[in-house]
């Protein structure tokens, strides 16, 4: 999930407000971004591509592997 994305309205940079989950990026999560040119709010949902790319990256992918077995462990 980009840190920064392209404002719609104006063009200008909106970065990121919503801080990552500890688990992860899922699909359906909600991301808002504040516009730093128009200072509109942004709220975007993680698609299927976009959380496919967030699990590639190793740590996340490794963070959530063990996650997983702790909840699988009584």
């Amino acid at each position: 999930i980009p840190e920064t994305i392209v404002c719609v309205d104006c063009g200008q940079p909106a970065h990121r407000l919503s801080y990552p989950p500890e688990e992860g990026w899922e699909v359906g999560d909600y991301v808002a971004y504040r516009c730093s040119g128009c200072n509109d709010r942004l709220d975007l949902v993680v698609g299927e591509e976009d959380a496919t790319e967030a699990s590639t990256d190793p740590i996340s992918a490794e963070a959530r592997a063990i996650l997983e077995s702790r909840k699988k462990s009584p």
